[in-house]
């Protein structure tokens, strides 16, 4: 499976995320939260549109449309109106630089 850049790793500060896409154009949210990082679909499960415009509070990322909260640990939909997990990717810092790897 092909690992993508995403970005430095000086450059996501706690609390961010970036946006990666893979070759055939699905977007990975990658966010560091909690002095960890983690990568999941950038797809909301209940309306499936991206996170955009959303946050990241302690581990969840919390969707800007409709409130839907979701752990960046292991993606479990925790709250309405999503009740689908959304996917999640491994990700690491090599040299400086962020990567996720996309299936």
């Amino acid at each position: 499976m092909p690992w993508i850049q995403v970005c430095r790793d000086d450059e996501l500060d706690e609390g961010q995320f970036r946006i990666a896409e893979t070759e055939d154009g699905e977007e990975i949210l990658v966010a560091r939260a909690e002095g960890e990082l983690h990568a999941v679909i950038n797809e909301c499960s209940h309306d499936h549109r991206g996170f955009d415009g959303g946050c990241i509070e302690a581990d969840l990322l919390i969707c800007p449309r409709h409130g839907a909260r979701f752990c960046l640990r292991n993606g479990k939909a925790l709250t309405p109106p999503a009740y689908t997990d959304i996917e999640t990717y491994p990700v690491k810092v090599e040299e400086g630089l962020i990567w996720v790897e996309a299936d």
